[in-house]
């Protein structure tokens, strides 16, 4: 079954690879790694203490986000497990909601979350732009959310970049005063002349892959990988795979899937969406239901097998290899995990196999 996931994985080309490379960067940034903090210039405080000035001996993250914002959704458990393992560290974390379309959905949003997001929360100052927006967010180029800022004790910003890739080791370098904001601000500075080239090259990858140039669009795919950190490509790879899949190469695009699979064992969420693009995408010719077992299970093992819609692709899986009394059972787990909104779908699914009947795809 087809799941939200926030990494960029086969489809969504041009939001995918923008979130892959990091181009969230707008203009020419005034505030960078290793500046001061701007002031705190929020309207209303709606959960936690009220954070008037940086506490010097304190250090803070200061999260950009908003209620219709899909990827806030996502990251804001993460940020609020961050805020609990630091919180007697040290560590205040502050959600700044920005953009706001409807500022009245944020106080029952913040209900409807409950024990997943018990971090304070700001709301910015009316008005087109709101003061955090234009003094944190613009003053840093930054024109997507969410967006994070970690401050360290004396006021500096040592971080700036996406809260879910926001590593523990620099909070804890942070909180431990050990943090070295020489070599940030240099890597930052460095990093944001990359994603300035990777602007560029990302335009000229979405024209040659709309104009179904393959060769040259390859050619563009491994000019971006040279200017990414190692770990940064696996957005890239998913491109690659679009291109293999353009060419009717699918021994290469199977094989490339394999292999971001087994780079990524313990993300379930990352293998279901390779493993359900795998297996209901239309026009491939030549499936490799081999392959896409091996991910589905691999998804499957890395939630625990509790997870009803990576039951439900890994059912999929083994029905189209006939494995029909397998498919069922794994079917029948789904539907018993299933909550009221998915059950019945989940359930006519189970139906269908049990008829020998393969559903079409949602």
């Amino acid at each position: 079954m087809k799941t939200v996931n926030t990494l960029p994985v086969l489809r969504g080309l041009l939001g995918g690879l923008a979130a892959a490379t990091g181009l969230a960067l707008a203009g020419e940034a005034t505030l960078k790694v290793g500046d001061a903090a701007p002031k705190l210039q929020v309207a209303k405080w709606v959960q936690g203490e009220e954070v008037k000035e940086f506490d010097k001996a304190k250090a803070y993250i200061v999260e950009f986000w908003a209620t219709w914002c899909g990827p806030c959704k996502a990251s804001i458990p993460h940020l609020n497990e961050i805020h609990q393992k630091f919180k007697e560290k040290g560590l205040v974390v502050i959600g700044q909601n920005v953009w706001e379309r409807d500022r009245s959905a944020v106080e029952p949003f913040l209900k409807t979350m409950g024990d997943k997001m018990t971090y304070r929360v700001a709301m910015d100052t009316e008005g087109a732009k709101g003061k955090m927006a234009e003094t944190w967010m613009e003053a840093a180029g930054q024109n997507g959310i969410p967006a994070a800022f970690l401050v360290g004790k004396q006021g500096r910003i040592a971080w700036i970049g996406h809260p879910m890739e926001l590593k523990e080791r620099t909070i804890e370098e942070v909180l431990e005063g050990t943090f070295d904001f020489a070599k940030a601000a240099a890597d930052h500075e460095k990093q944001t002349r990359a994603r300035a080239q990777l602007n560029k090259l990302g335009r000229d990858l979405s024209t040659h892959m709309r104009g179904k140039e393959w060769d040259k669009a390859e050619a563009v795919v491994t000019d971006m990988e040279k200017l990414m950190p190692e770990d940064e490509r696996d957005g890239l790879a998913s491109v690659r795979m679009e291109i293999f899949f353009g060419r009717e190469d699918y021994k290469a695009a199977f094989k490339l899937a394999g292999e971001l699979s087994a780079r990524n064992k313990e993300n379930a969420m990352l293998q279901n969406a390779i493993a359900w693009d795998l297996l209901t995408r239309e026009g491939i010719k030549e499936r490799d239901l081999g392959t896409i077992e091996k991910i589905a299970v691999r998804a499957n093992e890395a939630s625990g097998g509790k997870d009803p819609a990576i039951l439900d692709t890994l059912a999929r899986v083994w029905f189209m290899q006939d494995k029909k009394s397998k498919a069922i059972e794994t079917q029948q787990k789904a539907v018993d995990l299933a909550d009221e909104d998915m059950k019945k779908q989940l359930q006519e699914i189970l139906d269908a196999y049990k008829e020998g009947k393969l559903p079409k795809a949602d």
